[in-house]
Formats: C-alpha cells, structure tokens, sequence
C-alpha cells in the first residue's frame, strides 16, 4: 500500500465543500491522519480567503488512478478544469506525494510544497518527519525554513470546525 499526501483547497462555501470532499476520499482510500484548517488569502487573484486541508492517506491505487479518482470528485463537485490556475474554487484536490516516488511527469512530489505555505504547512503537521525526496530536507525542517525565508498570511483552526 502507497502512502499518499493530498491536499484540499476550497474558496466557495469552504467548510461544506472541504466536509463533502473527505467524505468522497473515506470511500476511496485509508485516511490515516488529517491536518488542521489552514486559512490564506487568494493567491494570484482577488477572491475569498482559502481553506486548506492535509490528508494522509493509503491506497493500493497506481498514481495515475489516485489522479482520475480525485479529478472524479472535482467533476462532482462542479469544478471546471477550463477555469485559469489562479481563481476561486469549489474544491481543489492535489496529490502532493505518493510514497517517495519521483515523477517529473506526475508532478511528485508537487513542486507547489516549496512554493506555497498552504500546501507546505499540512504536510509539515502531518508528515514532518519524512523527508522530501529531492531537497533532502524533512518536511520539518522546510517549513521552518519557509517560515524564515517568506511572507505570508496563514491562519490555523482545529479541523473539529468542519469534521467533528
């Protein structure tokens, strides 16, 4: 079984969407662990605050299957994939790692984990420990570095106010 890392993004009735979305992602992997709330601003656009979301997960799902179930639950979701990088959204669910494959093609691990601190905050709760593939860095130690290095606004809340 692959350990996965996903993340889930949503800036349209967030709490309900981000609730919806892990139920979808309980009947098609483990969920071994989920990360607080992160909030941040919209990035690249003008638009609501983000709520993000860390899943750690299992599955015995190759990476290109993990990839269709969650653009599956984007479709059911009304996600238009036709919509520019940076705009609101119903739901947003990458895969950000997948084991500790290295997949250029794939995205793995997600180059947005040294960009974004909304992508990097959850795996650091979640997966601290592991190291990332390519830096040779524990995800620990990235987001402390992150921390030092960038400005950012991030705000965190106990899952508990969208998953009791």
């Amino acid at each position: 079984m692959a350990k996965i890392h996903i993340n889930i993004g949503s800036n349209q009735n967030r709490e309900a969407n981000i609730a919806g979305a892990m139920d979808y992602l309980r009947l098609n992997f483990t969920i071994i662990k989920i990360s607080d709330i992160f909030e941040s601003p919209a990035e690249g656009f003008d638009g609501d605050d983000f709520y993000n979301v860390g899943v750690n997960a299992s599955t015995q799902l190759s990476v290109e299957d993990v990839n269709a179930v969650l653009k599956n639950i984007e479709k059911t979701f009304g996600r238009d994939r036709i919509q520019p990088k940076f705009s609101s959204r119903l739901i947003d669910l990458d895969l950000v790692t997948y084991d500790d494959a290295v997949d250029a093609d794939a995205n793995l691990p997600r180059d947005d984990i040294l960009k974004y601190s909304f992508v990097l905050a959850p795996l650091a709760q979640l997966s601290g420990g592991e190291i990332h593939p390519l830096t040779n860095q524990t995800y620990q130690q990235l987001w402390q570095s992150f921390q030092t290095d960038n400005q950012f606004e991030l705000s965190q809340y106990n899952i508990e106010k969208i998953l009791p």
